[in-house]
Protein backbone atom coordinates (compact mmCIF):
# COMPACT_ATOMS: atom_id res chain seq x y z
CA UNK A 1 0.00 0.00 0.00
CA UNK A 2 1.57 3.61 -0.96
CA UNK A 3 0.56 6.26 1.05
CA UNK A 4 2.00 10.41 2.12
CA UNK A 5 2.81 10.57 5.26
CA UNK A 6 1.96 14.39 4.89
CA UNK A 7 -0.86 14.11 2.34
CA UNK A 8 -1.47 18.24 2.82
CA UNK A 9 2.38 18.48 0.72
CA UNK A 10 0.79 17.02 -2.01
CA UNK A 11 -0.53 20.88 -3.40
CA UNK A 12 3.33 21.17 -2.96
CA UNK A 13 3.20 19.97 -6.98
CA UNK A 14 2.23 22.85 -8.20
CA UNK A 15 5.22 23.61 -7.90
CA UNK A 16 5.97 22.25 -10.83
CA UNK A 17 4.04 23.50 -13.50
CA UNK A 18 5.17 26.39 -11.72
CA UNK A 19 8.68 26.09 -12.74
CA UNK A 20 7.41 24.86 -16.10
CA UNK A 21 5.74 28.33 -17.12
CA UNK A 22 8.70 30.15 -15.19
CA UNK A 23 11.04 28.22 -17.82
CA UNK A 24 8.62 28.52 -21.03
CA UNK A 25 8.62 32.25 -20.10
CA UNK A 26 11.70 32.73 -20.09
CA UNK A 27 13.20 31.01 -22.87
CA UNK A 28 10.19 33.13 -25.15
CA UNK A 29 11.65 36.71 -23.39
CA UNK A 30 15.12 35.75 -24.13
CA UNK A 31 14.59 35.16 -28.04
CA UNK A 32 12.10 38.22 -28.23
CA UNK A 33 15.19 40.17 -26.53
CA UNK A 34 17.80 38.45 -28.96
CA UNK A 35 15.52 39.31 -31.87
CA UNK A 36 15.76 42.91 -30.91
CA UNK A 37 19.38 42.93 -30.41
CA UNK A 38 20.35 42.74 -34.36
CA UNK A 39 20.60 40.73 -37.40
CA UNK A 40 20.01 37.09 -37.29
CA UNK A 41 23.24 36.15 -38.99
CA UNK A 42 24.85 37.66 -36.59
CA UNK A 43 23.25 36.31 -33.30
CA UNK A 44 23.59 32.64 -35.27
CA UNK A 45 27.87 33.13 -34.65
CA UNK A 46 27.33 34.67 -31.61
CA UNK A 47 25.34 31.83 -29.94
CA UNK A 48 26.87 28.94 -32.32
CA UNK A 49 28.35 27.50 -29.02
CA UNK A 50 25.20 27.46 -27.25
CA UNK A 51 23.51 23.82 -27.23
CA UNK A 52 19.78 23.86 -27.04
CA UNK A 53 19.32 20.17 -26.13
CA UNK A 54 21.82 20.05 -23.13
CA UNK A 55 19.80 23.47 -22.13
CA UNK A 56 16.53 21.41 -22.49
CA UNK A 57 18.01 17.98 -20.24
CA UNK A 58 19.66 20.47 -17.90
CA UNK A 59 15.65 21.97 -17.63
CA UNK A 60 14.44 19.04 -17.12
CA UNK A 61 16.45 17.30 -14.66
CA UNK A 62 16.30 20.52 -12.31
CA UNK A 63 12.24 19.89 -13.05
CA UNK A 64 12.57 16.31 -12.03
CA UNK A 65 14.37 16.87 -8.99
CA UNK A 66 12.03 19.28 -7.35
CA UNK A 67 9.24 16.96 -8.07
CA UNK A 68 11.14 14.72 -6.72
CA UNK A 69 11.89 16.70 -3.45
CA UNK A 70 8.54 17.65 -3.39
CA UNK A 71 7.39 13.54 -2.93
CA UNK A 72 10.06 13.40 -0.52
CA UNK A 73 8.55 16.13 1.48
CA UNK A 74 5.42 14.32 1.28
CA UNK A 75 6.89 11.23 3.32
CA UNK A 76 5.78 8.55 0.87
CA UNK A 77 5.27 5.55 2.33
CA UNK A 78 5.41 2.07 1.62
CA UNK A 79 5.45 -1.68 3.61
CA UNK A 80 4.07 -2.03 6.83
CA UNK A 81 4.48 -4.03 9.94
CA UNK A 82 2.48 -4.32 12.79
CA UNK A 83 3.42 -3.54 16.32
CA UNK A 84 1.91 -3.68 20.09
CA UNK A 85 2.00 -0.78 21.53
CA UNK A 86 1.47 -0.46 25.70
CA UNK A 87 0.39 2.64 27.24
CA UNK A 88 1.62 2.90 31.09
CA UNK A 89 0.43 5.93 33.00
CA UNK A 90 -1.82 6.77 36.32
CA UNK A 91 -5.48 7.36 36.76
CA UNK A 92 -5.69 10.91 38.01
CA UNK A 93 -8.98 12.42 39.23
CA UNK A 94 -9.11 16.20 40.43
CA UNK A 95 -11.80 17.61 42.73
CA UNK A 96 -12.49 20.79 42.17
CA UNK A 97 -14.41 23.18 44.88
CA UNK A 98 -17.35 24.96 43.11
CA UNK A 99 -19.02 26.40 46.15
CA UNK A 100 -19.37 30.23 46.55
CA UNK A 101 -16.54 30.96 48.31
CA UNK A 102 -14.52 29.99 45.13
CA UNK A 103 -16.07 32.93 43.84
CA UNK A 104 -13.90 35.34 46.37
CA UNK A 105 -11.27 37.73 44.74
CA UNK A 106 -8.18 37.51 47.15
CA UNK A 107 -6.60 35.43 44.16
CA UNK A 108 -6.82 37.60 40.89
CA UNK A 109 -8.93 37.14 39.47
CA UNK A 110 -10.60 34.77 41.52
CA UNK A 111 -9.89 31.91 43.36
CA UNK A 112 -12.06 29.68 41.01
CA UNK A 113 -10.44 31.13 37.63
CA UNK A 114 -7.19 30.51 39.18
CA UNK A 115 -7.98 27.02 40.58
CA UNK A 116 -9.69 26.01 36.80
CA UNK A 117 -6.14 27.46 35.19
CA UNK A 118 -4.19 25.44 37.85
CA UNK A 119 -5.91 22.08 36.66
CA UNK A 120 -5.45 23.01 33.08
CA UNK A 121 -1.77 23.27 33.61
CA UNK A 122 -1.47 20.25 35.33
CA UNK A 123 -3.37 18.25 32.32
CA UNK A 124 -1.08 19.63 29.94
CA UNK A 125 1.93 17.99 31.94
CA UNK A 126 0.61 14.57 32.00
CA UNK A 127 1.62 12.20 29.44
CA UNK A 128 -0.31 8.73 29.21
CA UNK A 129 -2.25 8.94 32.49
CA UNK A 130 -6.00 8.98 32.55
CA UNK A 131 -7.63 11.99 33.84
CA UNK A 132 -10.92 12.68 35.55
CA UNK A 133 -12.39 15.48 36.93
CA UNK A 134 -14.97 15.88 39.88
CA UNK A 135 -16.78 18.95 40.73
CA UNK A 136 -18.36 19.97 44.54
CA UNK A 137 -19.84 21.99 46.76
CA UNK A 138 -22.18 21.02 49.35
CA UNK A 139 -22.82 17.88 47.00
CA UNK A 140 -20.34 15.78 44.40
CA UNK A 141 -20.54 14.23 41.05
CA UNK A 142 -18.31 13.11 38.42
CA UNK A 143 -17.98 15.90 35.90
CA UNK A 144 -15.73 13.92 33.42
CA UNK A 145 -14.62 10.10 34.13
CA UNK A 146 -11.11 8.81 33.23
CA UNK A 147 -10.12 9.46 29.91
CA UNK A 148 -6.85 9.77 28.12
CA UNK A 149 -8.94 12.54 25.96
CA UNK A 150 -7.27 15.71 27.27
CA UNK A 151 -8.66 18.31 25.08
CA UNK A 152 -12.37 16.66 26.59
CA UNK A 153 -10.93 17.02 30.10
CA UNK A 154 -10.37 20.24 29.27
CA UNK A 155 -14.05 20.66 27.73
CA UNK A 156 -15.47 19.70 30.81
CA UNK A 157 -13.16 21.63 32.77
CA UNK A 158 -14.15 25.29 30.68
CA UNK A 159 -17.91 24.35 31.78
CA UNK A 160 -17.50 23.93 36.01
CA UNK A 161 -19.07 26.85 37.32
CA UNK A 162 -20.82 26.95 40.41
CA UNK A 163 -24.11 27.80 39.24
CA UNK A 164 -23.81 24.16 38.30
CA UNK A 165 -24.46 23.16 42.15
CA UNK A 166 -27.78 22.71 43.03
CA UNK A 167 -26.27 22.78 46.74
CA UNK A 168 -23.88 25.46 48.27
CA UNK A 169 -21.27 24.59 51.20
CA UNK A 170 -18.13 22.55 51.26
CA UNK A 171 -18.57 19.08 51.49
CA UNK A 172 -15.10 17.56 51.14
CA UNK A 173 -15.77 14.58 52.44
CA UNK A 174 -18.65 13.88 49.66
CA UNK A 175 -15.74 14.82 47.48
CA UNK A 176 -13.13 12.13 48.46
CA UNK A 177 -15.71 8.99 48.30
CA UNK A 178 -17.10 10.25 44.73
CA UNK A 179 -13.64 10.41 43.59
CA UNK A 180 -13.27 7.47 45.11
CA UNK A 181 -15.74 5.54 42.98
CA UNK A 182 -14.81 7.23 39.94
CA UNK A 183 -11.29 5.28 39.97
CA UNK A 184 -11.37 2.08 37.57
CA UNK A 185 -11.08 -1.55 38.98
CA UNK A 186 -7.19 -1.01 38.53
CA UNK A 187 -3.60 -1.51 40.72
CA UNK A 188 -4.20 0.40 43.96
CA UNK A 189 -0.39 1.93 43.78
CA UNK A 190 -1.25 4.01 40.99
CA UNK A 191 -4.52 5.84 41.97
CA UNK A 192 -3.89 9.65 42.99
CA UNK A 193 -6.57 12.19 44.17
CA UNK A 194 -6.01 16.03 43.89
CA UNK A 195 -8.36 18.27 45.39
CA UNK A 196 -8.13 21.91 44.82
CA UNK A 197 -10.44 23.87 47.61
CA UNK A 198 -9.96 26.83 49.98
CA UNK A 199 -10.40 23.95 52.72
CA UNK A 200 -13.76 24.83 54.41
CA UNK A 201 -15.55 22.21 55.10
CA UNK A 202 -18.65 22.57 56.07
CA UNK A 203 -20.24 18.79 56.72
CA UNK A 204 -17.23 17.24 58.94
CA UNK A 205 -17.49 14.14 56.86
CA UNK A 206 -14.03 14.36 55.83
CA UNK A 207 -12.24 11.90 58.22
CA UNK A 208 -14.00 9.14 57.29
CA UNK A 209 -13.65 9.47 53.44
CA UNK A 210 -10.01 10.25 53.96
CA UNK A 211 -10.16 6.54 55.92
CA UNK A 212 -11.37 4.31 53.11
CA UNK A 213 -9.03 6.26 50.73
CA UNK A 214 -6.11 5.40 52.75
CA UNK A 215 -7.28 1.84 52.74
CA UNK A 216 -8.18 1.99 49.01
CA UNK A 217 -4.49 2.89 48.53
CA UNK A 218 -5.37 6.66 46.88
CA UNK A 219 -2.74 9.38 47.50
CA UNK A 220 -4.84 12.62 48.07
CA UNK A 221 -2.96 15.90 47.00
CA UNK A 222 -4.59 19.09 47.97
CA UNK A 223 -3.75 21.95 46.85
CA UNK A 224 -5.29 25.62 49.15
CA UNK A 225 -6.09 28.23 47.01
CA UNK A 226 -6.89 31.98 48.48
CA UNK A 227 -5.79 33.98 51.54
CA UNK A 228 -5.92 32.99 55.56
CA UNK A 229 -7.24 36.11 55.96
CA UNK A 230 -10.84 36.70 55.52
CA UNK A 231 -12.37 37.85 52.28
CA UNK A 232 -16.15 38.49 51.86
CA UNK A 233 -17.76 37.03 48.80
CA UNK A 234 -18.87 38.44 45.79
CA UNK A 235 -22.58 37.87 44.68
CA UNK A 236 -23.48 38.04 41.18
CA UNK A 237 -26.35 39.13 38.96
CA UNK A 238 -28.13 37.19 36.28
CA UNK A 239 -25.11 38.27 33.81
CA UNK A 240 -22.37 37.73 36.03
CA UNK A 241 -21.80 40.78 37.47
CA UNK A 242 -20.80 41.53 41.05
CA UNK A 243 -23.68 42.67 42.80
CA UNK A 244 -22.44 43.43 46.49
CA UNK A 245 -21.20 40.44 49.18
CA UNK A 246 -22.78 37.63 50.48
CA UNK A 247 -24.64 38.45 53.91
CA UNK A 248 -26.40 36.05 56.48
CA UNK A 249 -29.33 36.59 58.26
CA UNK A 250 -28.62 39.23 60.61
CA UNK A 251 -27.09 40.95 57.33
CA UNK A 252 -23.54 40.73 58.43
CA UNK A 253 -20.98 40.17 55.55
CA UNK A 254 -20.36 36.71 55.32
CA UNK A 255 -16.20 36.05 55.16
CA UNK A 256 -14.46 33.56 53.56
CA UNK A 257 -10.77 32.00 54.77
CA UNK A 258 -8.38 29.07 53.42
CA UNK A 259 -8.05 26.16 55.61
CA UNK A 260 -4.04 25.29 55.56
CA UNK A 261 -4.33 22.43 58.83
CA UNK A 262 -7.18 20.53 57.25
CA UNK A 263 -5.51 20.48 53.66
CA UNK A 264 -2.39 19.39 54.98
CA UNK A 265 -3.89 16.63 57.26
CA UNK A 266 -5.68 14.94 54.60
CA UNK A 267 -2.72 14.87 52.74
CA UNK A 268 -0.50 13.69 55.31
CA UNK A 269 -2.26 10.82 56.03
CA UNK A 270 -2.94 9.03 52.60
CA UNK A 271 1.30 9.84 51.93
CA UNK A 272 0.30 12.64 49.81
CA UNK A 273 1.54 16.25 49.90
CA UNK A 274 0.00 19.76 50.52
CA UNK A 275 0.93 22.63 48.11
CA UNK A 276 -0.29 26.14 48.27
CA UNK A 277 -1.64 27.90 45.06
CA UNK A 278 0.79 30.79 44.23
CA UNK A 279 0.44 33.89 41.59
CA UNK A 280 3.72 32.24 39.49
CA UNK A 281 2.07 28.69 39.82
CA UNK A 282 5.76 26.87 40.53
CA UNK A 283 4.01 24.54 42.83
CA UNK A 284 2.09 23.28 40.12
CA UNK A 285 5.59 22.13 37.66
CA UNK A 286 6.46 20.29 41.55
CA UNK A 287 2.93 18.57 41.52
CA UNK A 288 3.23 17.52 37.78
CA UNK A 289 6.71 15.91 38.21
CA UNK A 290 5.34 14.46 41.69
CA UNK A 291 2.24 12.75 39.84
CA UNK A 292 4.21 11.47 36.91
CA UNK A 293 7.42 10.55 39.10
CA UNK A 294 7.90 6.25 38.69
CA UNK A 295 6.38 4.04 36.91
CA UNK A 296 2.96 3.88 35.87
CA UNK A 297 -0.18 0.70 35.46
CA UNK A 298 0.03 -0.99 31.99
CA UNK A 299 -3.48 -0.13 31.19
CA UNK A 300 -4.40 -0.22 27.66
CA UNK A 301 -2.43 -2.14 24.63
CA UNK A 302 -3.44 -2.11 21.41
CA UNK A 303 -1.72 -3.34 17.79
CA UNK A 304 -0.74 -0.54 15.65
CA UNK A 305 0.10 -0.50 11.74
CA UNK A 306 3.04 1.44 11.09
CA UNK A 307 4.02 1.89 7.24
CA UNK A 308 7.82 2.23 6.17
CA UNK A 309 9.19 5.76 5.39
CA UNK A 310 10.41 5.94 2.42
CA UNK A 311 11.24 9.17 1.44
CA UNK A 312 15.11 8.70 1.22
CA UNK A 313 14.78 6.93 -1.95
CA UNK A 314 13.32 9.67 -3.68
CA UNK A 315 16.13 12.26 -1.97
CA UNK A 316 18.91 9.98 -3.68
CA UNK A 317 17.11 10.41 -6.73
CA UNK A 318 16.84 13.98 -6.65
CA UNK A 319 20.33 14.78 -5.17
CA UNK A 320 21.22 12.70 -8.11
CA UNK A 321 19.77 14.22 -10.84
CA UNK A 322 20.88 17.81 -9.37
CA UNK A 323 24.62 16.33 -9.45
CA UNK A 324 23.77 15.34 -13.59
CA UNK A 325 22.49 18.91 -13.55
CA UNK A 326 25.57 20.60 -12.98
CA UNK A 327 27.64 17.89 -15.08
CA UNK A 328 25.49 18.29 -18.27
CA UNK A 329 27.01 21.25 -20.42
CA UNK A 330 24.50 23.56 -22.16
CA UNK A 331 27.66 24.33 -24.95
CA UNK A 332 28.80 22.54 -27.96
CA UNK A 333 32.47 22.21 -29.21
CA UNK A 334 32.41 24.49 -32.50
CA UNK A 335 35.42 23.16 -34.94
CA UNK A 336 36.97 26.77 -36.70
CA UNK A 337 39.30 26.54 -39.53
CA UNK A 338 42.02 29.55 -40.13
CA UNK A 339 40.94 31.20 -43.10
CA UNK A 340 43.62 33.50 -43.31
CA UNK A 341 43.64 37.51 -42.29
CA UNK A 342 42.29 39.13 -44.73
CA UNK A 343 39.33 36.76 -45.46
Amino acid sequence: MFRFGESDLVFAYLLVPALIALYWWAAVQKRRDLARFGDQQLLDRLTATVSRRGQAAKTVLLVVAVALLVTALARPQFGSRVETVSREGRDIVIALDLSASMRAQDISPTRLAKAKFAIADVIDRLEGDRVGLVAFAGEAFVQCPLTLDYGAANLFLNAMDPDMMSVQGTNLGQAVEVALDAFAETDRRHRVLVVITDGEDHEGAVDRAVELAREAGVRIYTIGIGSAEGVPIPEMDAAGRPQGFTRDADGNVVTTRLDEVTLQTIAARTGGAYYRASPAGAELASLAGELTAGEGQEFQTEQLTLFNEQYQIFVGFALALLVAEVLVSDRRHVRTTWAGRFR
